[in-house]
């Protein structure tokens, strides 16, 4: 492929690491397409696929898209007069290649503002004056294809997975990566997002460290809908939920909720429907203002809880005790900061539910291990008692910090 003058040149120069994830195809809010610099700007490239144009990534729409000839190739959004940007989001259709490698140039000048390898999502960059910016695919496994290539002056509507505010002390490496120590502090919102109905997520979502409000009236009923519902394998991130915010967040399967706030808990913060056998995690983010239940376990398999503060709830976690299947159930806690709270878990030991608990710091009086004997639907689960170092309650007293 003949690379312009300007590429050729910075092959050669000293690059920048940038932090990529993997994001799918998301709407756009109007947010961000107010914000989006890319919208009116003109486009270019380095080749293209049949049916595909490289008009297709500045059109505000993820249904259509440009795509390389082969596997490698660039694509440039241009503008008349210099901008000043900050910031890119790569938008990637369904049905491409992978990608492995890649960079972000000033096509001005051909330095390279960022590189990477993977799928980018996010790129944040030293902000700059530019005409051109170009985003060049330097590796995939078939010819990607690029819905939007959205530009941003002072950050997007979707940052990246590292949190700027925030009590965590750095960002987390993966869905098991562990965050930094709660401090109690609470996130500024970025911005605001309305929400009318449910907000289905399949891939990544990140909310940009926007609140998004409301759905549901704020009561404890269990009819309300949720405000996030993730697909299996899902991940929601960097989201504020204002209030009220319904039955908060659903996970259909297997999901990741990294960095996640819920200004007011409401019926729960988040549910967990999971029946393959396998772990959710929480990672981050924090709730207040809660009567009951934070993280509710109706599925099977695991939800691992990690870097999390709450303020005020009946429970950290609750496996179901009489939904209407009696699952095996696990839980794992680590490294949290809860204040106001009557339980840190309450689990079924009948069924062989398991909860392994280490670093908690927590408030006086409360049972960090609740022992309840699961029934069926339409009864009430029976309560045994506080369990330490069992084989259901793995978890020690100086596993437990009371402040």
């Amino acid at each position: 492929m003949n690379r312009p003058t300007a590429l050729r040149w910075a092959a050669g120069a000293a690059t920048t690491a940038a932090a990529a994830a993997i994001t799918l195809m998301l709407p756009m809010t109007s947010a961000s397409a107010a914000d989006n610099l890319s919208l009116g700007a003109g486009a270019d490239g380095s080749s293209k696929a049949a049916g595909t144009s490289y008009g297709n990534v500045k059109d505000g729409s993820t249904s259509t898209y440009w795509s390389p000839a082969g596997t490698t190739g660039y694509v440039s959004v241009k503008w008349s007069s210099a901008v000043t940007v900050s910031s890119a989001v790569i938008r990637q259709a369904s049905g491409g290649g992978s990608i492995s490698a890649w960079r972000l140039l000033n096509y001005d000048t051909g330095a390279v503002l960022a590189s990477g390898s993977g799928s980018p999502s996010t790129i944040s960059f030293a902000s700059t004056s530019l005409k051109k910016l170009t985003f060049d695919i330097t590796g995939a496994s078939a010819a990607p294809r690029i819905a939007e290539f959205e530009t941003y002056a002072g950050g997007s509507s979707m940052p990246t997975t590292s949190p700027t505010t925030g009590p965590t002390s750095g960002p987390t490496t993966g869905p098991t990566g562990s965050p930094g120590a709660p401090t109690g502090s609470w996130p500024s919102s970025a911005g605001s997002v309305p929400v009318s109905g449910t907000i289905s997520v399949s891939g990544t979502f990140d909310g940009g460290m926007k609140t998004y409000c409301c759905i549901g009236d704020g009561s404890q009923s269990e009819s309300q809908d949720p405000m996030f519902e993730i697909a299996n394998g899902g991940t929601l991130q960097n989201v504020i939920l204002g209030s009220p915010a319904g039955d908060g967040v659903h996970c259909l399967g297997t999901c990741t909720i990294r960095n996640v706030w819920w200004n007011d808990i409401g019926e729960d913060a988040a549910t967990f429907l999971q029946t393959n056998g396998g772990t959710s995690y929480v990672i981050g983010g924090g709730a207040k203002s809660g009567s009951d239940k934070t993280f509710q376990h109706n599925g099977n398999g695991t939800v691992s809880i990690s870097g999390f503060y709450l303020n005020g709830a009946g429970k950290l976690y609750r496996a179901c005790g009489n939904c209407t299947n009696s699952y095996q159930r696990h839980v794992v806690v680590d490294n949290v900061l809860l204040r106001g709270v009557d339980y840190v878990v309450g689990i079924n030991t009948n069924w062989g539910d398991t909860a392994t608990i280490t670093r908690v710091r927590v408030n006086s009086g409360a049972v960090v291990c609740g022992m309840y004997k699961g029934v069926a639907k339409g009864s009430e689960p029976t309560y045994l008692g506080e369990g330490w170092n069992t084989s259901n309650c793995k978890v020690t007293k100086s596993d437990v910090t009371y402040q």
